[in-house]
């Protein structure tokens, strides 16, 4: 029985997020699944190891860790030696132009791209109402994030240099969601160099792997 545990669906970004790197270092892992419909997520169990009952959680032996870019970095050193060795750098350099662009990702990426995963592709399956006004609002900010990424990614092949990174990876799971999921795809995939990186970073085996554990009905 594998030692690490990953609690949440894999169709969660934060969830395949933290899939993709292992798959990348290639540790052994086994999915716990938490009904969140029926509040497993909200039991004092899985609060000890998710205090703000979401997902992912993640256990390593006595490790527990609960956000997923930290999972990530933790997991890349951990397993250092095995899998992708230069997942998150093997120099202080790398890891600190590594840390810059997963930071990038988290405050500057994440939140729009988020904004229009919800509303674009969940909403829809949730039958909940879409917010006209949030979606122009995150699309906005998304395109001046992605223009900055245009320009970075003419300079270098990926975000923090030569090679697929961390940096890349946690931008694979809302972008997947936006390419194949809803009709702002042209945003990433009509830009010369982004579309170039993305068509790279995703078609990676390690992500393959994660796009065929998510269930998705058929786009409506």
């Amino acid at each position: 029985m594998a030692s690490v545990k990953v609690y949440g669906p894999p169709l969660s970004t934060a969830v395949s997020r933290v899939l993709a790197c292992l798959f990348e270092k290639e540790v052994e892992f086994q999915i716990i699944n938490v009904e969140m419909a029926k509040g497993q997520h909200k039991t004092p169990d899985y609060l000890k190891i998710q205090p703000f009952g979401q997902v992912p959680a993640f256990q390593d032996e006595q490790v527990t860790l609960f956000e997923s870019r930290a999972i990530c970095r933790y997991v890349s050193e951990k397993y250092g030696k095995q899998g992708n060795k230069g997942l998150f750098g093997l120099d202080l350099i790398t890891k600190a132009s590594i840390d810059e662009w997963v930071e990038a990702e988290g405050q500057s990426f994440n939140p729009p791209s988020s904004a229009l995963v919800f509303q674009l592709a969940f909403a829809p399956m949730m039958k909940l109402k879409q917010d006209p006004n949030v979606i122009k609002q995150s699309e906005e900010k998304l395109v001046k994030v992605l223009d900055v990424y245009e320009r970075r990614l003419g300079e270098s092949r990926f975000l923090a240099g030569e090679e697929f990174t961390l940096a890349d990876l946690s931008h694979l799971p809302n972008t997947q969601y936006l390419v194949d999921r809803t009709d702002k795809g042209g945003l990433f995939t009509e830009r010369k160099n982004v579309g170039r990186w993305w068509d790279e970073i995703s078609s990676r085996d390690s992500w393959k792997k994660v796009v065929d554990m998510q269930s998705l009905p058929p786009k409506s």
